[in-house]
C-alpha cells in the first residue's frame, strides 16, 4: 500500500515482526500500565492492613474515634483503587483498538493479496479473526493480569515480615500454583491448535457450501455437504472440549487450593497466636494477603486459554505480513500511451514451479487489439493474468511504455489497467459503486461515460433502481450476461490505456457481441491497447492482432487476417463451428 511518502533503503530490512514494532511502540503505555498495576496492588494492601489495626489496635484500645478514621482513610484509598482500575481498563481498551488500527489494513490488504501469492486451502478470512483475537486479548483482563504477577514476591515478602511460617505456608502454596499454571501451558497448547485448524476447515466448508447453493440444491447434493461439514464439526467441538476440560479443570484445581490455603494459613496463624509468637491481627491479615498474593496466578491460569489462542493468532499473522510484507512506495510515473512489451514471459501458478506458459513475446502499440486464441488449458487466462500483474513471472517483464509493471505503485497501475476475468465478480453495493470502483471522488459523468462505452446504460435503466440498483453479494440479483456488461463497464471506468478481457461474450447475446466490438473499437480510438482472449471468431471483430497460444507456448503472433488463414487452413488444429446464439467458436478439430 502507498504510505505517501518514498522508503529509505532500509526502512524494510527491519528483522523484527510488525506485531513486535507495534508492541515496541507501545511501550511507554505499557509502563504506564505497570506504574497503575502497581499502585492499585499496592493499595490492595488496604484491606489486610484494615483487618490488621482494627484487631491490634482498635478492640483492644475499644476506641471507637480511630476506628471511623481508619474507615474514612480505607474508604478514600478503595475509592483511588477503583480509579485506577477504571483508567487502567479503559487504556487496555484503547491499545486494542489502536493494534487494530494500527494493523487492520495490513491484514485486509494481505488477505485480499494471499491468493495471488499462494494457493493455500482454508478459510480467507482467518487473518481477520486473529485480528480479532489478539485486540480482544489486548482489550481484555489477560494484560493485567501479566503486570499483577511480579507483585506476588512482594506479597509473600509482606507476609515473611508478618511471621516465618506464615510466609512459608504461602509460598508453599505459591509454588503449587505455579506448578498448575505450567501444567495448564502444556496441556492445554496441543488441543487449542487443533481447536483453531479445525474451525479455518470448519468455516472454509461453510463458506464452500453457501457459494455454490444452486449446485448443491439441484444436484441433491445438500446432504453430503452437510455431513462433511458434520464430520469436521464433531471434531472441532470435541477439540474445544478437550481445551476447555483442560483448562476449566485446572482453573478449579487452582481455585479450589487458593480456598484451602487461606483456612491453612488461618490454621497456621492460630497455632502462632495459642504459642503466643503472632496476634489475632496477623492472623487475619496474613490470610487476605495470601489470597491476595495468589490471585493473580488464579485469574492467568482461568486466561490461560485466550492467552494461547492470541500467542497463536499473533505468531499467524507474523507469518502472513512477514510472506506478503508492506509494499515500497514508488515514485509515481506518467501515464503510459504508447505500447505494451511481453518479452519473454514465463509464468506459474501462485506459489508453483510448474510452468504453464513459456518464452512468450510481443509488441503492441497504442490503438492496437489482439485477440488471445487457442485449445482449452493452453494458458490464454496465464497470460493475461500476468499481463496484468496478479500472477507471479518466474522470469521475463510486461512493460508499459517501457516501466516493468513491477515499477508502478500498485494503486497508480490499476487506474491505468481494464480487467474483465472469466468468472466476473461484483461486490455488495449499488451498481454505480461497482462501476465507479470504489472510487471516492468518482462523478456520475465518469460513471455514465463507463456504462456507455459498454453499452450498458439501457441494460441498467432497465433495472428496478437504476445505477442504485443493489446488486447483492457477488451480484447475485444479477443474470451472469448482465454481470458481464457491468463488469466491462467497471473495466472501461476512466479511459483505462490496457484493457484485458478474458472470454468476455461467454454469458451475453448478440447485441453483447456488438458492444464488445464497438467497446474494443473505442479503445482503440483514443489511443488504448486491448487484449481479449476469445472463443468465438465474433469477439475478434474488433482486433487487429491475432495471437495463438498452444501447449503453453506462442504459436503465431501477427496481423489478424494472416494468422487466421494460418489457423483456419484444413490442416490446422482449429475449426469453427455455430454454436446457439448464432456466432461460432474455436474447437479442436
Amino acid at each position: 500500500m502507498f504510505s505517501g511518502k518514498l522508503a529509505k533503503p532500509d526502512e524494510y530490512d527491519d528483522p523484527r515482526s510488525e506485531i513486535s514494532t507495534f508492541l515496541v511502540s507501545c511501550r511507554r503505555i505499557f509502563w504506564s500500565l505497570a506504574v497503575f498495576s502497581g499502585l492499585s496492588n499496592l493499595l490492595m494492601l488496604t484491606g489486610s492492613f484494615f483487618m490488621l489495626q482494627v484487631y491490634d489496635r482498635v478492640l483492644p484500645g475499644r476506641s471507637i474515634p480511630t476506628l471511623i478514621a481508619l474507615l474514612v482513610l480505607a474508604m478514600m484509598l478503595y475509592l483511588f483503587q477503583s480509579g485506577l482500575d477504571l483508567v487502567r481498563s479503559r487504556v487496555s481498551v484503547r491499545i486494542g483498538r489502536y493494534f487494530d488500527e494500527r494493523l487492520g489494513l495490513r491484514v485486509f490488504d494481505s488477505v485480499v493479496r494471499l491468493p495471488l501469492k499462494t494457493r493455500s486451502d482454508g478459510d480467507g478470512l482467518q487473518p481477520l479473526r486473529d485480528l480479532d483475537q489478539v485486540r480482544s486479548f489486548l482489550s481484555g483482563g489477560g494484560p493485567t493480569a501479566l503486570f499483577d504477577l511480579p507483585w506476588m514476591p512482594i506479597y509473600l515478602g509482606i507476609c515473611f515480615l508478618f511471621h516465618f511460617w506464615i510466609g512459608m505456608t504461602s509460598l508453599a502454596g505459591a509454588l503449587v500454583l505455579v506448578g498448575i499454571t505450567v501444567l495448564t501451558e502444556t496441556r492445554t497448547r496441543g488441543p487449542t491448535k487443533a481447536f483453531s485448524r479445525l474451525g479455518v476447515t470448519r468455516n472454509a466448508l461453510a463458506a464452500e457450501g453457501r457459494r455454490n447453493a444452486e449446485v448443491l440444491q439441484a444436484m441433491g447434493m445438500r446432504r453430503q455437504a452437510a455431513l462433511r461439514w458434520q464430520d469436521v464439526n464433531s471434531k472441532y467441538l470435541s477439540a474445544h472440549e478437550r481445551a476447555s476440560d483442560v483448562a476449566s479443570g485446572l482453573g478449579g484445581l487452582s481455585k479450589f487450593f487458593r480456598s484451602f490455603l487461606q483456612s491453612v494459613v488461618l490454621a497456621v496463624g492460630a497455632v502462632l497466636v495459642i504459642n503466643q509468637e503472632s496476634t489475632a491481627g496477623i492472623i487475619i491479615a496474613g490470610s487476605i494477603l495470601t489470597a491476595r498474593a495468589l490471585a493473580p496466578v488464579e485469574v492467568a491460569i482461568a486466561n490461560w486459554k485466550g492467552f494461547i489462542g492470541a500467542r497463536q493468532s499473533a505468531d499467524r499473522l507474523d507469518r502472513l505480513l512477514k510472506l506478503l510484507p508492506d509494499e515500497v512506495a514508488r515514485l509515481g510515473l506518467p501515464a503510459p500511451k504508447e505500447a505494451l512489451l511481453v518479452d519473454q514471459l514465463y509464468v506459474a501458478a501462485p506459489e508453483s514451479e510448474k510452468l504453464i506458459l513459456s518464452d512468450i513475446s510481443f509488441k503492441l502499440k497504442g490503438g492496437e487489439a489482439v485477440g488471445i486464441i487457442g485449445p482449452s488449458g493452453s494458458g490464454k487466462s496465464t497470460l493475461v493474468r500476468a499481463l496484468v500483474g496478479v500472477w507471479p513471472r518466474l522470469r521475463g517483464t510486461v512493460k508499459l511504455d517501457n516501466a516493468a509493471l513491477e515499477q508502478w505503485p500498485g494503486d497508480e497501475l490499476g487506474k491505468h489497467i481494464g480487467y474483465l476475468p472469466q468468472d466476473v465478480e461484483l461486490f455488495e453495493g449499488s451498481i454505480a459503486v461497482n462501476i465507479a470502483r470504489f472510487d471516492l471522488q468518482a462523478t456520475s459523468q465518469a460513471v455514465l461515460d463507463a456504462a456507455h462505452a459498454a453499452r450498458a446504460h439501457d441494460l441498467i435503466l432497465s433495472l428496478p433502481d437504476g445505477y442504485a440498483t443493489k446488486i447483492g453479494e457477488g451480484g447475485m440479483a444479477l443474470s451472469a450476461g448482465q454481470r458481464q456488461r457491468i463488469g466491462l463497464a467497471r473495466a472501461l471506468y476512466g479511459n483505462p490505456f490496457l484493457v484485458v478481457l478474458d472470454e468476455p461474450t461467454s454469458n451475453v447475446d448478440s447485441e453483447g457481441e456488438e458492444a464488445l466490438t464497438e467497446a474494443v473499437l473505442s479503445v482503440r480510438r483514443r489511443g488504448g491497447i486491448v487484449a481479449v482472449v476469445a472463443h468465438r471468431p465474433k469477439a475478434l471483430e474488433g482486433v487487429d492482432h491475432v495471437l495463438v497460444v498452444g501447449e503453453g507456448r506462442l504459436q503465431s503472433f501477427g496481423p489478424k487476417e494472416e494468422v487466421l488463414k494460418k489457423v483456419l487452413r484444413p490442416a490446422a488444429p482449429l475449426r469453427v463451428v455455430a454454436d446457439e446464439q448464432g456466432g461460432g467458436r474455436w474447437i479442436a478439430k
